[in-house]
């Protein structure tokens, strides 16, 4: 069967976003892709599901026309074997139906209790999309009779295990949270567990039917995989090379992030500075991938436990080696040697936000989901760095140091104002001309509240066109370096940790090869952006 007429859009460069008018339609055209994929008829990093869309990231999202003009074809040979695949058995949950919004959606629905529980449990649902946090699914499916509303007040925490309806969706809260939907019962399934292989039960184009218990005590968990064991600690790990003696306000250990773990509502995170992270492996002679430390606000200093080679890219910090063999300076964007017995101490960033301290062999630990990057969104990957810890090698290296290169001069300092590139959509059209006017033609402010997952801005608010002013956009897939706006008009510029889905309107999208600037810009700076067509190469330029 045929798809009709879906629409494709670009998300920025490197993406496209396939709107398909329905999540009947989604759910068909992503099954298709998906099928497409694996057939080697279709090259993408990850295929994102929402509710009326899906985003293909990398590979063919990096040519949106010629995808629009493949995409009837793929839809055509894929179609028919997409029907016939599913992700794996149905998975029966188990629900203890005395949620605190049950009488609420009884009275909402004309139904009683019973009614609401006999509904519930007598539909077969279907993965439509993962999103708002690692294993929450949006089931599609259900029984039309028990579409109800999101309430008007969220709760500021909802248990995991939750089980909730909002719109024409169910949903399992796989972890304690704040959330809107209505939530008429419970279960002891662990819908998310890092300890399992495949931690998420649900995942995207699964089965799912839920069945009523009467007791509590009678829940039995859900596994989605045998769990994991734990490994029994390894003598065999390297010697610790630093112990921390300052960790900043915000250390973390970042690599180049996760990818195929889309389906289970995980996005890629990783480091927020791409190139002065594959720059400073470069220099230590470590191998592609390897972890390194990030650091943020404030300073860093370590003792070395044994002697090792450093690299420090990105924001321009000053150093200083101290200890038996004298005290000299850090180089910035070169390789230098640290002995055992000296400290390494490294003040605030002065232009730029973001560095990379790069150890040569990287940075040891268990990975997760093939990574070891720290995702603040998610709360996945090693916690950030503490007073005392130990880093341990990985025993990455594998070539000779590189050549310095020296500092990125381009990085804004206090009183700059930086230009960064964007192209328009996906859904500029939610805006009018004067909106799109004013995206370029005013200086905005960073808000202190911004972080990895995204640079919050102030300026004169983009408002919507009369016809999409108070309408609620279907979630959807979003992508690094968007532009949300959400309705208060003040944008939101999303950075590594930004979530999978997003239900605000992207307005435009930064250049990928501007999304590192973006990551340094610093609370109380400027920035400006100007549309692809009349870009310069990106630029800081200084306030007069």
């Amino acid at each position: 069967m045929t798809v009709a007429r879906p629409s494709v859009k670009p998300a920025g460069t490197t993406a496209a976003l396939i709107d398909c008018g329905s999540l009947e339609s989604a759910l068909r055209v992503f099954a298709a892709l998906a099928v497409a994929r694996e057939h080697g008829e279709l090259h993408a990093d990850e295929l994102v599901p929402a509710a009326e869309t899906v985003l293909v990231l990398g590979g063919a999202g990096h040519d949106p026309r010629a995808l629009a003009a493949a995409l009837p074809a793929l839809l055509d040979r894929s179609d028919t074997a997409a029907r016939t695949q599913h992700a794996g058995p149905e998975v029966v949950i188990p629900v203890h139906y005395t949620g605190p919004d049950l009488a609420e959606v009884a009275s909402l629905t004309g139904m009683s209790e019973d009614a609401v529980i006999a509904r519930h449990t007598a539909a077969s649902y279907v993965v439509a999309f993962t999103g708002f946090a690692p294993g929450f699914a949006y089931l599609s499916g259900g029984d039309p009779a028990l579409v109800v509303p999101r309430r008007e007040t969220p709760r500021p925490r909802i248990q995991p295990g939750a089980v909730g309806l909002a719109g024409q969706f169910s949903g399992v809260y796989p972890r304690e949270s704040p959330g809107g939907w209505q939530i008429i019962g419970a279960t002891s399934a662990r819908m998310w567990d890092t300890e399992r292989e495949q931690p998420a039960v649900l995942v995207a184009g699964g089965r799912v039917r839920f069945t009523a218990v009467r007791e509590e005590a009678k829940i039995a968990a859900v596994q989605a995989s045998a769990p994991t064991a734990r490994r029994a600690p390894d003598e065999n790990l390297p010697a610790a090379t630093l112990r921390v003696v300052d960790a900043g306000l915000q250390t973390l250990v970042q690599d180049a992030g996760r990818l195929g773990a889309a389906a289970m509502g995980v996005g890629r995170a990783g480091t927020a500075i791409r190139r002065s992270y594959r720059l400073g492996n470069a220099l230590v002679g470590n191998a592609p991938g390897a972890a390194a430390l990030e650091l943020s606000h404030g300073g860093f200093a370590a003792d070395a436990l044994a002697t090792t080679v450093l690299a420090l890219t990105g924001a321009t910090r000053a150093g200083r080696v101290t200890g038996p063999f004298g005290a000299r300076n850090v180089p910035h964007g070169a390789p230098f040697r640290l002995s055992a017995g000296e400290r390494l101490t490294l003040g605030a960033a002065e232009r730029g936000l973001r560095s990379i301290l790069s150890l040569r062999g990287g940075i040891g630990g268990d990975a997760f989901l093939g990574s070891r990057a720290r995702d603040t969104l998610a709360e996945l990957g090693p916690a950030p760095v503490a007073v005392g810890d130990e880093i341990r090698p990985a025993g990455a290296a594998t070539y000779a140091v590189g050549a310095p290169t020296g500092q990125d001069p381009d990085l804004p300092a206090p009183g700059d104002v930086t230009t960064l590139r964007v192209i328009l959509g996906p859904r500029d059209d939610w805006f009018d001309a004067e909106a799109v006017a004013r995206l370029t033609g005013q200086s905005w402010m960073v808000a202190p509240q911004s972080d990895r997952v995204g640079v919050r801005l102030a300026g004169e608010p983009l408002r919507r066109d009369e016809a999409h002013a108070g309408v609620e956009l279907p979630s959807e897939g979003v992508v690094l370096g968007a532009l949300q706006v959400p309705p208060d008009g003040q944008p939101v510029l999303f950075l590594a940790d930004h979530p999978l889905t997003g239900g605000y309107p992207v307005i435009a999208v930064v250049h990928d090869d501007d999304v590192d600037l973006a990551a340094q810009l610093t609370p109380g700076s400027a920035v400006r952006f100007t549309l692809i067509a009349d870009a310069p190469r990106t630029r800081t330029e200084t306030r007069q």
